[in-house]
């Protein structure tokens, strides 16, 4: 790995199904967020995947939620090789809202600390570069569980990204810090103009996953 990689570069990472079948492993892209002491933070270029934050509506925080325990399970046994998870640091996780517990992670969400710290570079529309994101199809595809990610298909042209001369509806994704303490089943999401909404009931099922984690460097 080379170490001069720089933040808003892309690197490639572990694998995981890209395609509306889901039969595929693509090379997941990764936003570089930083390179610091023999380690960069990285945050999934696109998102990869459509979850509940939780599966009821309840009282909950980071540490115990679903999504949480989805990503240090299931998709972090299916998206890396032993090799590459030898690679990946385990991670403490503060900002998950009001004095609710760190954690301690291989595979996690941002935090909104996280987000105004490592995503805010602006583009010529007044919009982040690194927030505004789509998903991948397999992302799109509707879950036995009632899952279905939320694509803009409106007219505001700040809620669209060109690809390959395609231009594709952003969508939302899930922070793991809890809305204020006034509302704990709810947790915080970007909109799909990268802004930061506050008011997600922890049940919604049309918001993405965008995992995050720290590597170290080989």
């Amino acid at each position: 790995m080379q170490r001069t990689i720089a933040p808003g570069d892309t690197f490639t990472f572990g694998s995981y199904p890209q395609t509306a079948e889901g039969s595929d492993t693509t090379p997941i892209s990764w936003r570089v967020l930083q390179n610091t002491r023999g380690e960069l933070f990285l945050l999934s270029k696109y998102i990869l995947d459509c979850k509940r934050y939780h599966h009821e509506d309840v009282a909950i925080q980071w540490r115990d939620c679903d999504l949480r325990q989805w990503l240090n399970g299931e998709f972090y046994d299916a998206a890396f090789s032993a090799r590459e998870r030898g690679l990946i640091l385990a991670t403490r996780c503060s900002d998950n809202g009001h004095e609710k517990a760190d954690t301690k992670d291989k595979v996690f969400l941002l935090s909104l600390a996280e987000i105004q710290t490592f995503t805010d570079p602006r583009d010529g529309t007044g919009t982040s570069i690194m927030r505004r994101t789509t998903a991948t199809d397999w992302a799109k595809v509707k879950r036995p569980d009632g899952c279905h990610l939320y694509v803009y298909d409106k007219g505001i042209e700040k809620d669209y990204v060109t690809e390959g001369g395609q231009k594709l509806g952003c969508s939302w994704w899930w922070t793991r810090t809890q809305s204020q303490n006034e509302h704990p089943d709810r947790a915080t999401f970007i909109g799909a103009r990268s802004n930061i909404k506050r008011y997600g009931q922890v049940t919604v099922k049309g918001c993405g996953v965008r995992p995050a984690l720290k590597l170290r460097l080989a």
